[in-house]
């Protein structure tokens, strides 16, 4: 279907070519990215969007296109999306996760329904609506679908950021995803938590297993463990008392535990091991202490004095406050039009959040600009990752018509 024929725009072609995009497979570790490409490529076409296809990493191709304002004198509209979704477990499915088959209630199930291939779609529908209408917008608009944002993104939007193609395109503001709303109004993101890898190893003196040493490796690590499982318990508390949002707190959760001599049935028993080694995954609010946080870690969770030692990477390394949280208040004309535009469309928008995982919306603030992370789904459950992934029909259509009202409030804002 091409936008000129009315066709295009009937309910069930813009369902249809939603399932078609549903049905590629772009499952992690090996996403069919060239297939996907071929849809963007054809979905492009369809609606004389300006088409390009970008590797800064062999096998992962960026798409980007372009609909073309008539002031290109004024700085762009960026609309992102990822290609890529998580792996499933299909026998736990009631549907096909790669069916997106519709059910009595006219749900579509889907691996990637909610994250994100619905908003992929969402934008190219939307635009073709305002095509089909023959709006004209003012400033550019540009639709990114990205590779390997379920695995870091760093192949993907974090190469792209800081190439000298993305530093040409001079964007303004980026939406990327965000989370379905189990209530009637939309959440918006304007932040999300910060990543820390935090890897903490214990030496200690080796031995027979009988013998109680002070010190050692594992007694070590224990009482580290301990110490940073009480702090992840009191900031657990203050969630479940419903004193902080999920994003308002800060999670930390083990993810490794190494120790040990290993046999060739198991592990030695009789031997005591002289290094110990745990992983943690710590997510931070951008309101957080984080000098505090790192004092804690340094005398509580990996002292010296106890012959502990750390690893730890922070994607938060030289970054400015500024550059991790997105104006909410008058300074940002973005945040204004984005609520007025959801409000005109019959919607609403919750105050914005700190996003609780990580996006690839970190990229685009790292880079110094505005970015809102809005998935347009409403009435539905999270279920990011989850088995029985599904958004409703409707829920999606109505999307849509919230991107059309963005899209025509951040195209037609005139000022620089």
């Amino acid at each position: 279907y091409y936008s000129s024929s009315p066709m295009a725009l009937d309910s069930k072609a813009i369902i249809s070519r939603f399932q078609d995009y549903l049905r590629i497979n772009t499952v992690q570790p090996n996403p069919d990215y060239y297939a996907a490409a071929n849809f963007i490529k054809l979905q492009a076409q369809s609606i004389s969007l300006q088409y390009q296809s970008i590797e800064f990493v062999q096998g992962k191709p960026i798409v980007l296109l372009k609909w073309a304002g008539s002031d290109p004198s004024l700085p762009a509209i960026l609309l992102n999306s990822h290609v890529d979704v998580v792996p499933f477990e299909a026998e736990k499915w009631d549907h096909p996760p790669l069916g997106a088959e519709i059910d009595e209630d006219g749900r579509i199930y889907a691996r990637g329904t909610q994250d994100m291939k619905s908003v992929g779609m969402q934008y190219l529908e939307a635009i073709r609506k305002l095509v089909a209408s023959g709006y004209k917008p003012l400033r550019s608009v540009y639709v990114t679908f990205v590779p390997d944002e379920e695995i870091g993104g760093a192949d993907g939007v974090g190469r792209f950021v800081e190439s000298e193609i993305f530093k040409s395109l001079s964007i303004a503001v980026v939406l990327d995803e965000g989370l379905p709303s189990p209530t009637e109004n939309y959440r918006v993101f304007n932040g999300e938590r910060i990543p820390w890898s935090l890897q903490i190893k214990a030496v200690g003196q080796p031995g027979h297993g009988s013998k109680l040493y002070d010190d050692s490796a594992s007694e070590n690590l224990t009482k580290s463990i301990e110490s940073t499982m009480r702090f992840r318990a009191s900031q657990f508390d203050m969630l479940k008392a419903g004193l902080k949002p999920d994003g308002g707190v800060v999670s930390v959760n083990m993810v490794f535990l190494k120790a040990g001599t290993p046999s060739p049935d198991g592990f030695v028993m009789n031997l005591q091991p002289s290094e110990a080694e745990a992983g943690f995954d710590i997510r931070i609010p951008p309101t957080a202490d984080l000098v505090a946080l790192e004092k804690r870690l340094v005398e509580e969770w990996a002292p010296v004095s106890r012959n502990m030692s750390y690893k730890l990477w922070r994607f938060d390394q030289n970054l400015s406050g500024k550059q991790l949280l997105t104006g909410n208040d008058n300074s940002n004309p973005w945040w204004e039009l984005l609520q007025n535009a959801v409000n005109e469309a019959g919607g609403k928008t919750s105050e914005p959040e700190i996003f609780p995982a990580s996006t690839d919306s970190r990229y685009f603030r790292k880079a110094g600009l505005p970015a809102f992370g809005f998935s347009p789904v409403s009435n539905t459950p999270s279920l990011l990752h989850d088995h029985n992934e599904y958004l409703s029909q409707a829920e999606y259509l109505r999307g849509i018509d919230m991107y059309v009202s963005i899209i025509k409030a951040y195209t037609s804002y005139s000022s620089p």
